[in-house]
């Protein structure tokens, strides 16, 4: 089954031990520190809107991007509630389209490591600068080597609900630097009947030196990197690190 199918009806459940609110916060403070406060905001890899609603509350014109048809119904069944004015669009983020340019470009979650391939990274990178406004950011999340090969690969995780559970079984390939997620599913549909789903995703660890070369086959600044919600420097066991790139080309080519 394709990643997110059977997840997105059961995602929002499992995920509400994420602090949301303080991930926003965060990140707001750091499009602030690089002078974004307003204006249009893109979210790559949005999912159930979970995020993009929050940024929305806060003042952001937002537009979220993702691959998953199901993923982006819940986020418009969220839509519908809110009355938030977000725009969503079905589309992949290696080859996500715009109609203009934007403040600044967001992706957490560990969105970006489901980029595995080669050049996926550059190619992202290539789009966002193309569609930041001069000298815009891109702000990002990342899992880190240390925590695929340290803290969840070959882990199995389980969890039970009253209406749903899952099992959750990783494994991670020392030479490719990816981590193979087997997940299964039972979500309740009538009474005692549960109905199964088999997912299997796939995410890949990069190092910060890639990171770096990436941008700068993309034409893109590095500018700095963060150990998770905190402004200093990743360390060698960081989970989770932030990643600061700045668009660049634009300001140059209008001034010639």
């Amino acid at each position: 089954m394709e990643a997110y199918s059977g997840l997105a009806a059961v995602y929002d459940a499992f995920m509400d031990n994420v602090p949301y609110e303080e991930w926003a916060e965060y990140l707001c403070g750091l499009l602030a520190d690089y002078g974004v406060k307003d204006g249009l905001v893109l979210e790559l890899g949005c999912g159930t809107g979970n995020l993009t609603e929050i940024l929305a509350r806060r003042g952001f014109d937002m537009i979220g991007v993702d691959a998953s048809e199901e993923m982006l119904q819940a986020a418009m069944e969220k839509k519908a509630r809110s009355g938030a004015d977000i725009l969503y669009l079905l589309q992949d983020m290696r080859q996500f389209e715009l109609y203009g340019t934007v403040a600044a470009v967001v992706s957490l979650c560990d969105s970006m490591n489901y980029l595995t391939e080669n050049g996926d990274l550059t190619e992202v990178f290539k789009l966002v600068n193309n569609y930041l406004d001069p000298e815009g950011v891109f702000i990002f999340d990342l899992n880190t080597v240390y925590k695929y090969r340290n803290v969840i690969g070959e882990e199995t995780i389980a969890e039970s609900r009253d209406d749903a559970g899952f099992i959750w079984e990783n494994y991670y390939d020392e030479d490719s630097r990816i981590n193979e997620y087997c997940l299964t599913l039972f979500v309740q549909e009538e009474g005692d009947l549960y109905r199964r789903y088999d997912e299997v995703h796939y995410q890949r660890a990069y190092a910060l030196s890639e990171v770096r070369q990436a941008a700068a086959e993309a034409g893109m600044e590095f500018v700095t990197a963060y150990d998770a919600f905190t402004r200093r420097p990743p360390r060698e066991d960081s989970e989770r690190i932030y990643v600061v790139l700045r668009e660049r080309g634009k300001r140059g080519t209008q001034n010639g």
